[in-house]
């Protein structure tokens, strides 16, 4: 009996032995494809998925001046040596700035701002086009803007005008202040609705470092009135200005006797500037202790180009070719 209980005693405790090393045999082999460390496992988590706006669709119901700006409405401005840091950019990759005013009682507007919104959809990026508009009539446009494919905001204004040049003043120092306001650098043309143009004029005004300038034709809808007004150039260098009617010339000549020194005032599509002027005028020469000037930031830019013209670029080298017509 001795012996055969001896003889259970050692079978039990070998099937025990055998149960136990199955077990930790089972243990290790599902913990080697464990991660080696809690910390890993929650360091390795998927990262929910931030949603990415389209700069296409945004819309800014209301705008402001930068000066005017109610606290908490939007982000602070960059500091005020964001641009002058910054490393230049190549002419090919330079934002273009494309500024477009509105009117209200233009029955062919919403047709002239979708031929333009089809000729800037051409321009290779980066470009932004910037629209302005009354905000009573703003609706039916941001409907039309959608569907262009091409990057822009749009801006209202509620003040009312009577003088259609004053309001299309408003409207261009509306689009400045908001340039200035969020530090938008690159080049700003000013692109009336009815505006033809010449594709190669974008890559010509990419070019610009300060300021440019370009001969503009104002024609007529029916063909009958065509008048030249712009720069007078050797190769880039400005030398004076012109605006002389060509419908009754059959030649179309330019003589020495046409040029002026200076103009009273430059076409408002026939000039381009490097917008970092709106708040680092320092670098373009220009005092920071000049009166503010975000309240007619047009006005100040006209200013600037007509006092200085060292720093004037003539687009074409010899402003030989027209590439922007106004109807």
């Amino acid at each position: 009996m001795g012996s055969l209980d001896r003889s259970k005693k050692r079978s039990h405790l070998a099937k025990k032995a055998l149960v136990h090393f199955s077990l930790c045999f089972v243990m290790g082999f599902f913990t080697g494809f464990a991660p080696h460390s809690t910390a890993t496992l929650f360091r390795h988590r998927p990262v929910k998925s931030v949603g990415v706006v389209d700069a296409s669709l945004i819309q800014i119901p209301r705008s402001f001046p930068a000066a005017v700006l109610p606290e908490g409405d939007a982000d602070p401005p960059p500091p005020k040596d964001v641009g002058r840091d910054r490393e230049p950019q190549s002419p090919s990759r330079r934002l273009l700035i494309v500024v477009t005013t509105t009117r209200s009682n233009d029955r062919l507007q919403g047709a002239y701002l979708r031929r333009l919104a089809h000729t800037l959809r051409l321009v290779p990026p980066p470009l932004l086009w910037v629209v302005v508009q009354a905000h009573a009539d703003a609706l039916a446009t941001a409907e039309m803007l959608r569907t262009t494919g091409v990057v822009y905001r749009h801006l209202t204004f509620k003040e009312n005008f009577t003088d259609p040049a004053a309001e299309a003043d408003h409207q261009r120092n509306v689009a400045l202040s908001h340039v200035e306001f969020h530090r938008l650098a690159g080049i700003v043309h000013f692109a009336a609705a009815s505006n033809v143009y010449d594709l190669r004029f974008f890559d010509e005004i990419r070019e610009i470092q300060a300021f440019g300038a370009w001969p503009v034709a104002d024609v007529s809808t029916n063909g009958k009135r065509a008048v030249l007004d712009g720069p007078i150039c050797h190769s880039s260098k400005v030398e004076g200005w012109i605006l002389k009617d060509l419908s009754g010339d059959k030649r179309l000549s330019v003589t020495s006797t046409d040029m002026n020194p200076k103009p009273p005032k430059i076409n408002i599509s026939g000039f381009g500037f490097n917008s970092s002027i709106l708040w680092d005028p320092e670098r373009w020469g220009r005092s920071t202790s000049l009166p503010d000037t975000s309240q007619d930031s047009i006005k100040f830019v006209h200013e600037v180009i007509l006092e200085d013209g060292t720093k004037l670029k003539g687009i074409p080298a010899d402003c030989s070719r027209i590439m922007v017509w106004q109807l």
